[in-house]
């Protein structure tokens, strides 16, 4: 059962005079209501400075086709000062100009120098930054090939083909600009409103191979990725069936949603109809926007989630082996808390540090008039925490905090420890908004250790390491997946929740290939984190 909440909630909502973070989304509202106004915008836990602490990055709207601001809405980088407050730093970073529309960010080190980089997804380009390891960040862009015309929404780093080095996932939504697209009409209130997706042309993802020497190549046309036309919103790198192949589970609005079984050798198959996750199980599309991956229920294969728009049920999909799947939400006590729900962020973690697997979802109606001519469905919309039973999820949002009982129009959530006591702390961005910071405050009431990767062979962010633990003779495990939620990035640490054990008898990192290193240790501390090199033991 959920732990007893703190005295203020699970969560305590961090205010801008306690944390520093003085910043705004502006989504470029409009009259015209042009798509991307309603889907902006991810953030991220990054540690830009290498000095173990998590700062934050938040990505915002800039100028584009339908948008010609005076004054331009900018990103913001926030140093962690180690007290619970934040420092701007983005002028001092080079980040201060706005180079695009940004929807969303993926964070990897893909030159392998030691120090994180930044991906920022937009609408009409795209953006890597390369991480100086000075405080400062140069777009490299072009030199790096990764320049793209598309509209492109979420992106993960990972290592598809098992060379070492992180290679680059973008996820690509419909045809659109403001001088070609499909002009949805009018509604009763006399006021343009927000196109469906549907009604516009889906777009390939791209999947770009990491060359070793600061250059991309696009590869996903010669597999199912450039095949497979969708419109797609979010994507987690996982393993489905084991074989030490990255897979890709991305979710379409409207269309399919896609499984790219990674078959090795450069090769991906599409099996989502086959697998069980492209439609409902009335056989139909639904608008899929956030995604995860992880062993929810302890039986050592990785299952999937999707959060789909209001009246359609989020999708919790149980991983019955053989590259199949079934859809467990009715069953999991998750399909009732999210019907009039339009989901969008989202996370597997454990908030209690009890070793199980628990969820938290951030929503928001796309449509700011829907409550104009729905009475069931609102705008602004509820957070959801879970706390995980194993087999099913118990909704314990009443007891978690004030930013649970209040609504939101959130889109981007991530997940990091950014006061390294131990429990997960939980950051959303807000579509028009200021971003919200949710402090743990059950997490450190529980054992804890924290686990940081450093890959060798394997990629250096060990994306697709696998971690068991025995705590006290309970045998627990761990998979790091890449990416997950929308349009954001989260804490690259791993941290096991051990409840009230103790000691840990051992612990076993199992390294991604080339690698493929199993490394055990014992007489590891406690409630601290602590540096993993591959090959190299603990560091600290």
């Amino acid at each position: 059962m959920p732990a007893e909440p703190a005295a203020g909630g699970i969560f305590s909502t961090v205010s801008a005079e306690q944390s520093g973070i003085h910043w705004r989304n502006d989504n470029a509202r409009s009259p015209m209501r042009w798509l991307p106004e309603s889907m902006t915008s991810g953030c991220a836990f990054v540690d830009y400075d290498n000095d173990g602490w998590m700062d934050i990055f938040l990505v915002n709207s800039g100028p584009c086709d339908f948008f010609h601001p005076k004054n331009p809405p900018r990103c913001a980088l926030y140093k962690n000062n180690r007290n619970g407050s934040f420092t701007d730093v983005t002028e001092k970073a080079g980040l201060g100009v706005s180079k695009n529309f940004g929807m969303g960010v993926a964070v990897g080190d893909y030159d392998g120098d030691g120090f994180p980089d930044l991906y920022v997804t937009g609408y009409g380009r795209n953006i890597l930054y390369h991480n100086n390891g000075d405080g400062t960040f140069t777009d490299v862009t072009e030199k790096a090939g990764l320049l793209d015309p598309n509209w492109s929404t979420s992106a993960v780093w990972f290592d598809y083909d098992n060379d070492g080095r992180l290679d680059l996932f973008v996820c690509n939504f419909v045809d659109y600009s403001a001088h070609s697209t499909v002009f949805c009409g009018d509604n009763r209130l006399h006021k343009h409103f927000y196109c469906i997706p549907r009604v516009f042309k889906p777009r390939p993802s791209m999947l770009y191979h990491n060359n070793g020497d600061g250059t991309f190549t696009e590869v996903g046309h010669l597999t199912d990725i450039g095949k497979s036309l969708g419109k797609a919103h979010g994507v987690v790198a996982t393993d489905i069936n084991g074989d030490g192949w990255m897979d890709l589970f991305v979710s379409n609005d409207t269309t399919a949603n896609f499984l790219f079984a990674n078959r090795g050798h450069g090769k991906f198959e599409e099996i989502g109809f086959q697998a069980g996750v492209a439609y409902s199980d009335l056989g139909v599309p639904r608008s899929g926007m956030g995604v995860d991956s992880a062993d929810f229920d302890g039986d050592g294969r990785l299952d999937l989630f999707v959060s789909n728009i209001d009246h359609e049920f989020f999708s919790l999909y149980h991983n019955d082996g053989n590259e199949t799947f079934t859809d467990w939400a009715p069953r999991s006590g998750i399909a009732p808390s999210t019907r009039l729900l339009s989901g969008w962020g989202l996370k597997f973690f454990d908030y209690d540090n009890d070793g199980g697997i628990d969820l938290i979802l951030s929503n928001g109606h796309p449509d700011d008039m829907v409550g104009k001519y729905s009475t069931d469905v609102h705008y602004y919309e509820p957070l959801l925490l879970f706390h995980g039973n194993g087999k099913t999820f118990t909704d314990v949002s009443a007891h978690a905090g004030d930013a649970f009982q209040k609504r939101w129009a959130a889109r981007g959530l991530a997940i990091g420890d950014y006061d390294n006591d131990g429990g997960t702390d939980v950051l959303i961005n807000n579509n028009g908004g200021t971003p919200l910071l949710l402090h743990n405050e059950v997490g450190k009431r529980n054992n804890w250790l924290g686990l940081h990767l450093k890959g060798r062979r394997a990629n250096i962010d060990a994306v697709g390491a696998s971690v068991r633990w025995s705590a006290e003779g309970v045998v627990r495990s761990r998979f790091k997946v890449g990416g997950g939620s929308y349009l954001s990035s989260h804490d690259p640490r791993i941290v096991l929740g051990l409840g009230q054990a103790r000691k840990i008898d051992w612990l076993e990192v199992k390294w991604p290939q080339p690698s493929g290193k199993v490394e055990r240790f014992t007489k590891l501390p406690m409630n601290r984190y602590i540096h993993i090199v591959e090959g190299k033991g603990i560091q600290d």
